[in-house]
């Protein structure tokens, strides 16, 4: 038996005011039907000893040691730049603002 119907898709659609025609609801209500065949089978399969996942594989975040380095001086980043005012980038006004 059907576990979702076409008189519960037009009723749904109804509720979030989308037009459907007949073809669409009898489409969405097969898909639907799928859609809920196929959860009830995984709910048969998944017992109490099979943990709940997101993933498949186990997620790890990947960290390096945070060691400081040699970093450039003011004069050595501003060197490349087009424009530079007390020692820092100048860019122009964005916005017609001074």
């Amino acid at each position: 038996m059907s576990a979702i119907s076409r008189d519960d898709v037009a009723h749904l659609a109804s509720l979030s005011r989308i037009a459907m025609s007949d073809a669409e609801l009898d489409k969405l209500a097969g898909e639907l039907d799928v859609i809920v065949d196929s959860i009830k089978s995984v709910s048969e399969v998944a017992s109490a000893d099979v943990p709940p996942t997101s993933h498949p594989l186990p997620l790890k975040n990947v960290f390096r040691e945070d060691v400081p380095g040699t970093t450039l001086t003011n004069e050595e980043a501003l060197s490349g730049a087009p424009e530079a005012t007390d020692g820092q980038f100048k860019v122009p006004a964005i916005l017609g603002e001074d």
